[in-house]
């Protein structure tokens, strides 16, 4: 089983009711969205338009294809289009949330935040908890890249309330997680990072698995158990590398390279980011490899 790559940074959560019938391009669009397949997915969402203009899914798959592009104008176009085809407050709560994602992705956070308001409003009058719950998600989110960190704390615990099965709670464990970390509060980061860790290992994807995995070991460098941090890092990277997991492999080898550096082996450390910078090269993905750089700086100098 190979993973799937992670090329959309924030989930987009839809909840679409069965009184809409997918199109075949419809569909397809979605799919090939899901792929990382940009290309094919608005070839997909033009066919099903040209056949039927008011394709509403079409138009949600093409306006997130946009937002992702860093296409702020034409993803809300079609949103907008969209929310005229949408009949049902849980249908306009989809379009406000996807909206709220747009702005985001685009760093408009205030706009962000009324967009999820709205969305928050809409799923109340819907009675759609998973709406709810998406929304504040998506305020918290926002708080937190303004590094209104308590305020945005406080909201991921009021989605974590909402958590409706496992991979809620490991998504929901996760970010309190982070928020926990940057407030310098590693010992609850820990705390909540285990708890992210068991639920994404029964039910999250290969992509949370080692994600979360590999933030385990970072805490766990925060707090200075090194034994552990080494025993959970190099457990991900033989498992990412067992399972084409490239990304993930040259991640876990750059936060294990801190890990030996902080604990003394320099000589290691070195080696180890210049195996996970070597395999950042051969996947010819430069974020990866500024990411790598600017976390293993001060052991390269």
């Amino acid at each position: 089983m190979k993973f799937k790559p992670t090329l959309i940074l924030l989930p987009i959560l839809l909840f679409i009711k069965n009184v809409y019938a997918v199109s075949d391009g419809a569909h397809q669009c979605n799919n090939a969205y899901g792929d990382g397949d940009y290309k094919t997915a608005e070839a997909a969402a033009q066919t099903a338009l040209k056949n039927n203009p008011a394709d509403r899914e079409a138009l949600i798959c093409q306006g997130r294809i946009a937002s992702d592009l860093g296409n702020l104008d034409a993803a809300l176009n079609a949103f907008k289009a969209a929310d005229k085809l949408s009949n049902h407050p849980l249908d306009r709560a989809v379009i406000s949330l996807i909206s709220g994602h747009a702005y985001f992705n685009a760093k408009q956070y205030e706009l962000a935040t009324t967009s999820y308001q709205k969305s928050l409003e809409q799923a109340a009058q819907a009675r759609h908890q998973p709406m709810a719950r998406s929304s504040h998600i998506g305020l918290a989110n926002v708080q937190f890249e303004s590094k209104q960190y308590q305020a945005a704390l406080d909201t991921y615990m009021v989605a974590h309330k909402l958590d409706a099965n496992d991979n809620d709670r490991g998504q929901s464990y996760e970010k309190i997680a982070e928020t926990y970390h940057v407030m310098g509060q590693h010992d609850l980061a820990l705390e909540y990072q285990i708890k992210a860790y068991f639920m994404h290992e029964k039910a999250g994807t290969l992509d949370q698995f080692a994600h979360t995995s590999i933030e385990l070991g970072r805490y766990y460098l925060a707090v200075k158990n090194y034994a552990r941090a080494e025993f959970t890092l190099n457990k991900i990277i033989k498992f990412a590398k067992d399972n084409g997991g490239a990304y993930y492999e040259a991640k876990g080898l750059s936060i294990l390279a801190q890990v030996k550096a902080e604990n003394g082996d320099l000589p290691a450390a070195k080696m180890l980011v210049a195996e996970a910078k070597a395999i950042a090269k051969t996947a010819n993905d430069a974020s990866l490899d500024g990411m790598i750089a600017q976390e293993t700086q001060f052991i390269t100098q």
